[in-house]
Order: structure tokens, then C-alpha cells, then sequence
């Protein structure tokens, strides 16, 4: 069943966990590429030195990080890779969760270690669903080529670790917030 636009108006690290075990959905051509999530990390809006809304920015870039829950925040790294953001909260509250890692479920490929190296990072798994810029303030609620369902998988809370997020040092101390959450055991995630 397709998340509805509720469930993305809960605080940010409650959204960051709860996703985990959710499945991205993606029709390209007609076809359909799915993946269930299975790392994220949460950014806080204006006070969060690692957020692109820090001190309440707005800009072309990070103006779709203001509207409501569900829509997507999709930006350019280092000038060649393309990140996935979930945008949440309210309108006009800047803050998202970035989708780190996803395990595919592709039919008939029994070796997950080489369907891991497809979709275990940010990166990595916006090219494997070709996520890029024109899917940038995308509905996810309302979207017919994009959204996120809920099939019910119960992930337990021994099974989500919490730990500081990636790449963020130029942050401080927020760069050592546990707000990067993934699944234990899990072949696919970024890093352990």
C-alpha cells in the first residue's frame, strides 16, 4: 500500500526509522524497479549545520526541502552524483531524510553480493532507479512513476542500529548526531 501523506508530517527521526523496511517503487518505461530501504539519515532544518536549509537558507536549489511531506529533494553532490531526499514535517519546514542504501528485489538473481555493489549508497542507488534532477519536488504521494509503499514488513527495534552520519564533518557537532539509522546485518549498506 502506497504511504500516504501523514505518515511523511511525523517528526524527521521518527520518518528516518520508520522507513526502514519500506519499498521504493519506480516505473521507468512501464516497468517497475523496487527496492526495500534499509539505511537512511535524517537532517533537521535551519539549526542543523549539515541541513542545506542551515540558517533557514532558501535558494533554487533547496526550495523544494519548504514544501509538505512527500515530496522529494533531489540535488547534485560533488557535481556528478544525484542524492534522494524525502522531504518531511509541515510546509515551510525545511527538513528531510536522505535515502542511503536499498536492497533490490530483482527476480531470479540469487547472488545478493552482486546486486549489492548496484545499490549500496546514496549514489549508487539513484543511478540504479534513475533518479536525477527530473525527479526533483516530486510527489511521492501522488507521483505514478515514484513513491514509497508500505507492505507491512515489521522491522524490530534490535534491528535498526543508530549511528553518526557520513560525510558530514564540516558540521561539528552535529556531524556526530546518531542520526544515520540502518538495518544490522543488512549486505546493503553503505558502511558499518
Amino acid at each position: 500500500m502506497r504511504i500516504d501523506r501523514k505518515f511523511y508530517l511525523q517528526p524527521t527521526l521518527i520518518i528516518a526509522r520508520k522507513l526502514l523496511g519500506k519499498y521504493l517503487v519506480r516505473r521507468i518505461s512501464g516497468k517497475k524497479k523496487i527496492a526495500k530501504i534499509v539505511e537512511t539519515e535524517a537532517y533537521i532544518g535551519p539549526e542543523d549545520k549539515a541541513s542545506h536549509a542551515y540558517g533557514g537558507r532558501i535558494t533554487q536549489r533547496t526550495s523544494p526541502l519548504y514544501l509538505k511531506g512527500g515530496f522529494t529533494y533531489i540535488y547534485l553532490c560533488y557535481g556528478i552524483h544525484w542524492l534522494f531526499n524525502i522531504v518531511t514535517r509541515e510546509e515551510g519546514i525545511p527538513e528531510c531524510v536522505l535515502i542511503r542504501a536499498v536492497e533490490p528485489l530483482v527476480k531470479g538473481k540469487q547472488d545478493s553480493s552482486e546486486l549489492k555493489n548496484l545499490t549500496n549508497g546514496p549514489a549508487k542507488l539513484c543511478r540504479w532507479l534513475n533518479i536525477d534532477k527530473n525527479l526533483n519536488a516530486e510527489d511521492l504521494v501522488t507521483s505514478r512513476i515514484f513513491w514509497i509503499e508500505d507492505r507491512k514488513e515489521i522491522i524490530r527495534n534490535d534491528l535498526i542500529v543508530a549511528s553518526p552520519r557520513i560525510g558530514v564533518d564540516y558540521a561539528k557537532e552535529w556531524a556526530d548526531k546518531p542520526w544515520r539509522f540502518y538495518l544490522k546485518d543488512n549486505i546493503f549498506v553503505s558502511r558499518r
